[in-house]
């Protein structure tokens, strides 16, 4: 087993290691204390959907991201963690991990065992908590479940976004109601079903819309669906990325039998999105 790193691994002197996911003021705290060819070594046991993704944390740290999949090192002793670490970053000074850290076959060791085992100076970073609540992915996982983009936000010191690829929507909306541009979205961690205001983003631009996620009462498909609530002029390809930015929730998802009372609840929807945006950027 080895590391492969898009810088040279002689010149890495400190690591912050955990599994990073959100890339939230918490993990923040342990960022600030990497050098300039410092990295983040990613740890993950959890499968399922992320709340951001390798790339997304290189983006949001500007740090080298390297990832080392579990199965490969869940046999390991800690002592032989430790070891192996020291072998592939032979100039390695400094280790960064949160306070919770546990590392070693069966978690049997713990964020205080790194420096007596390896040699090497270990910073322990105490939980950070907002209003006496600890910062923790998890958390902000049961926030965007709950529809409480707020809160999920303020833990995360950004707005929540997912990305995804531009797919044709059914064409009604156009045509009928209000044009949106349709997500498909396969990686990430959806927030609750419901009407959001948003930023959508797409070619270096932000713009301010409403989006709708979840089960489309006029043919009971999933969709992922934004509104641009300002004049814009790019035209967009089919698969081009798109990033969408949570910003507030507006309401539930509702099911209407008429296509008349849609489109009103939609220009309702929309007022409250340019009432919640409206001095943001």
């Amino acid at each position: 087993m080895s590391i492969s790193t898009t810088i040279v691994k002689d010149k890495v002197k400190s690591l912050a290691i955990g599994s990073f996911d959100g890339i939230h003021l918490g993990h923040k705290k342990l960022i600030d204390y990497l050098d300039d060819q410092g990295i983040l070594l990613i740890i993950d046991k959890f499968k399922g959907k992320k709340l951001c993704t390798n790339q997304d944390k290189f983006f949001l740290t500007k740090k080298e991201i390297v990832e080392l999949d579990f199965k490969d090192i869940k046999t390991l002793d800690g002592k032989e963690f430790l070891q192996f670490l020291k072998k592939e970053f032979r100039n390695l000074k400094l280790i960064i991990v949160g306070y919770d850290f546990s590392f070693g076959k069966n978690r049997a060791y713990k964020a205080n065992d790194i420096e007596m085992l390896s040699g090497i100076k270990t910073i322990i970073v105490d939980e950070f908590s907002i209003n006496g609540v600890g910062v923790h992915t998890s958390l902000i996982k049961e926030y965007l479940k709950q529809g409480d983009i707020k809160k999920a936000n303020s833990f995360l010191g950004r707005n929540y976004s997912i990305k995804g690829k531009l797919i044709k929507g059914q064409g009604l909306g156009s045509k009928e109601l209000f044009a949106t541009l349709n997500l498909e979205c396969k990686n990430y961690f959806l927030p609750k079903d419901g009407v959001y205001a948003t930023f959508i983003k797409f070619k270096n631009q932000s713009y301010k819309s409403v989006s709708f996620i979840g089960i489309r009462s006029s043919d009971n498909n999933f969709s992922i669906e934004s509104h641009i609530l300002e004049e814009f002029d790019n035209e967009l390809k089919l698969h081009e990325i798109l990033e969408l930015e949570f910003v507030d929730y507006i309401r539930e998802n509702q099911k209407f039998e008429d296509l008349n009372k849609l489109k009103n609840q939609i220009s309702k929807d929309i007022q409250k999105a340019k009432e919640i945006l409206k001095d943001k950027k």
